[in-house]
């Protein structure tokens, strides 16, 4: 691979027989599909209302961001050293201090992102 990836523990961790986490994925993706096959309410969407409520109908301009918002979330999840919402649902479940005080602090980035990302330019000073 380019720039030597594969060399490193995690990588190792994540390559073990089983794999179950693509069996789980694929699992999920078929349900749901299932799901909204048997409901017929299936479609394909790429810009949402709110997206073209706030942002316009510009589909290049929803990829780019999507593509930024999953970077970042790459970043922060490796800074982690695992998965965000993983920290939050089994620390959760624990009742871990250091997990329940992420997932508060999760919880005010979302509500503060989602704010300053969907606000109409007529509310913008």
């Amino acid at each position: 691979m380019i720039t030597n990836f594969t060399n490193n523990d995690y990588f190792n961790k994540i390559e073990g027989p089983g794999k179950w986490e693509m069996i789980f994925l694929f699992g999920a993706f078929i349900s749901g599909l299932g799901i909204s096959l048997i409901k017929k309410d299936f479609k394909i969407i790429l810009l949402h209302d709110n997206w073209l409520k706030y942002k316009g109908s510009s589909s290049l301009k929803r990829i780019i961001w999507s593509f930024i918002g999953g970077f970042i979330l790459i970043i922060g999840a490796r800074m982690a050293g695992g998965c965000t919402s993983g920290h939050i649902l089994s620390g959760g479940m624990q009742l871990a201090f250091s997990s329940l005080t992420f997932a508060v602090f999760v919880f005010i980035g979302l509500l503060l992102t989602g704010k300053v990302f969907y606000q109409t330019k007529t509310s913008i000073k």
